[in-house]
């Protein structure tokens, strides 16, 4: 039988994350400033990660395509998951490098003054690192979900870090994170294509 002091403890230890947040409430709101000035250019919208994240990076995009809200009816915002499709992926890791996958895309679509969102719960990830170096070179901005800040190895221009360890806790921060950034994007872009 599972204790529930193990999950009360799981609990506590969610919340206390999720709390840090309020620690970097200046680049919350500079990223969703950042995405709302993208989309206001009718600039596009990148976003990828790898394993969870990747499967994080879908989630956003969909809701970024649909909506958040139920409440809301919008147009879709116009975001392109880098890793788009498993062809894509396994060509490129078996032609050329595994650590080319997002940047290859990035190539091919991205413009100046486009946005990338980056998620990566170590920071450390080869592909992640590349695609940060594409999108400088490119002058395309990018915001970047990690997990501990002394850990990060190519930060992005926007970095949202969560001081915590563990896998788990990282993740589930940023899925409250990547909510709340569109729900406040959702709101306004609602706004701006009302006028």
């Amino acid at each position: 039988m599972i204790r529930n002091s193990n999950l009360k403890k799981k609990l506590n230890e969610n919340i206390q994350v999720i709390r840090k947040l309020e620690n970097q409430n200046k680049s919350i709101n500079q990223s969703i400033k950042l995405i709302i000035d993208t989309l206001k250019k009718k600039n596009k919208i990148f976003i990828c990660g790898n394993g969870g994240s990747a499967s994080q990076a879908e989630h956003f995009s969909t809701e970024f395509l649909v909506r958040l809200n139920k409440k809301i009816n919008r147009e879709p915002i116009p975001i392109i998951p880098l890793a788009f499709n498993n062809s894509h992926i396994s060509a490129c890791s078996n032609d050329y490098s595994f650590k080319i996958i997002f940047s290859k895309t990035l190539k091919a679509v991205g413009n100046k003054g486009d946005c990338l969102i980056v998620l990566s719960t170590s920071g450390r990830s080869k592909n992640i690192i590349e695609v940060l170096k594409v999108s400088k070179k490119m002058k395309i901005n990018s915001i970047g979900f990690f997990g501990p800040k002394k850990k990060i190895e190519k930060k992005a221009d926007i970095n949202l870090c969560i001081e915590d360890y563990e896998t788990a806790r990282i993740q589930e921060a940023h899925l409250f994170l990547g909510h709340y950034i569109l729900n406040e994007v959702e709101k306004i872009y609602l706004k701006l294509n009302k006028k």
